[in-house]
């Protein structure tokens, strides 16, 4: 895996909702870095990419309450274990569950195994409610996918928290894991 310093060159072959990503960065000039790689499903598929990246791929877990109408975007350290009493106590619902694909595609435009913080750009909506675990603003760099699964970004957490999510109108929930 190498690392870029921009979007991909030859964009043929790469779907759409991957573009608009690096469109949308690019229109609010964050500068970010890429490396492209086989299907990332899981956190141990991350690994290499931590180390090609030199930032740590963030744990993303889209959630919901019970009756499905409270949805929650959750990123987490990668390594920390996700314990949904925890968070449940801290929004003050009942009990939180993984939210269906369904909704996924429908607020995100994100398919299971690319979840991204990238995907608020997609909720016109604002049905989606950003939670960042305080530990993930605590590195320089955060590393996300770009609605895809087969290519990862480094973005410095300021340009994210500053830049990004303003620009998506969404507002960050700081949790404690």
């Amino acid at each position: 895996m190498e690392l870029l310093n921009q979007r991909p060159a030859d964009v043929s072959g790469r779907e759409n909702k991957e573009i608009r990503v690096y469109d949308f960065l690019d229109s609010l000039g964050i500068e970010y870095q890429r490396v492209d790689h086989a299907p990332a499903m899981t956190m141990e598929d991350c690994i290499a990419i931590d180390k090609a990246l030199g930032a740590t791929m963030c744990k993303n877990l889209f959630l919901c309450n019970r009756q499905q109408t409270d949805f929650y975007l959750l990123m987490m350290p990668g390594d920390k274990p996700f314990k949904t009493k925890e968070l449940s106590a801290q929004l003050g619902t009942a009990r939180l569950s993984f939210a269906s694909e369904d909704f996924m595609e429908e607020f995100l435009d994100i398919a299971p195994g690319a979840v991204s913080v990238m995907g608020l750009m997609n909720d016109k909506g604002k049905r989606v409610q950003l939670l960042i675990d305080k530990d993930v603003l605590e590195g320089e760099y955060i590393g996300c996918h770009p609605c895809m699964n087969t290519s990862s970004l480094r973005i410095k957490t300021d340009d994210l928290v500053r830049k990004f999510i303003p620009a998506t109108a969404h507002e960050i929930k700081i949790v404690e894991l």
